[in-house]
């Protein structure tokens, strides 16, 4: 099993020791991990940031490893419409193994705060996210896969406490994903969700469609922040890229590797 989202201490919502974390995804049978700390950027170049440097980044898993588990090294990069410069500038960083592209910021606020819902309907707030996501996705190209596409709908103030509808939002999300096919990327299957909305980010229907508009590249990510939840539901994940794909991919040096799943 494989887990490609995870964040440690380097990443400003974690305090957990990327050692810890490393020596529980081998206890729980994980073949292949990969670090994804936030970088993140906001809306505006005006508005505050989450980045570190490639130093910290570089001293941060220096000495990383446990036996038989094989570590990569990532980054979960905050796209917005305007920091395609500072994309490109991370993909030089050396031993740099893969980037998850997210979008955490619509007008300023993370829609998994408040603030976001306070004036929107449920319907709204689908649809301004996704909405946020093909306005980067138009733009941006330094990313290796697209980062939990329906992330809006696990806030806990999601007063739907539901799942972004499959079939609602199709005008975008197959935008989307014709984009990413175009340009080579790939999707991720977030286990995040699970346990915040019931469901996979995306659902299965959505891969289903990436994979009808010729998309290849997909990753797990159990998205963990912790070491209790590292590789949390990547079984689940790996039967529903097995019935949908037959493989799932994991990354060395920005190079997809395709896994088959037997």
């Amino acid at each position: 099993m494989f887990d490609y989202h995870i964040h440690s201490s380097l990443s400003f919502d974690s305090k957990e020791d990327p050692m810890e974390i490393a020596r529980a995804a081998a206890n729980a049978g994980l073949k292949e991990i990969c670090f994804t700390d936030h970088y993140d950027f906001n809306t505006s170049p005006d508005l505050p940031v989450n980045i570190f440097s490639e130093k910290a980044w570089h001293d941060q898993y220096a000495d990383v490893g446990v036996e038989g588990l094989t570590v990569r090294h990532g980054v979960e990069l905050g796209i917005a419409n305007w920091n395609t410069a500072e994309a490109k500038a991370l993909t030089e960083w050396e031993g740099l193994d893969f980037i998850i592209g997210s979008v955490h910021f619509i007008d300023g606020h993370d829609p998994y705060e408040k603030v976001y819902w306070e004036t929107r309907t449920v319907a709204k707030a689908f649809e301004d996210y996704l909405l946020g996501i093909l306005e980067c996705v138009k733009v941006h190209t330094d990313f290796d896969v697209l980062g939990h596409l329906t992330y809006v709908c696990k806030s806990v103030h999601n007063p739907s406490h539901a799942p972004v509808p499959y079939g609602d939002y199709l005008d975008i999300t197959d935008e989307i994903m014709k984009i990413l096919v175009s340009k080579g990327k790939g999707m991720e299957i977030n286990t995040s969700g699970v346990d915040r909305a019931g469901c996979f980010l995306p659902q299965k229907e959505y891969l289903e469609r990436f994979k009808q508009f010729g998309g290849e590249i997909v990753t797990i990510g159990s998205d963990a922040h912790d070491r209790t939840r590292v590789g949390q539901y990547s079984a689940e994940a790996m039967e529903i890229l097995g019935d949908v794909f037959g493989h799932v991919c994991t990354f060395e040096g920005r190079k997809p590797v395709f896994n088959k799943i037997k």
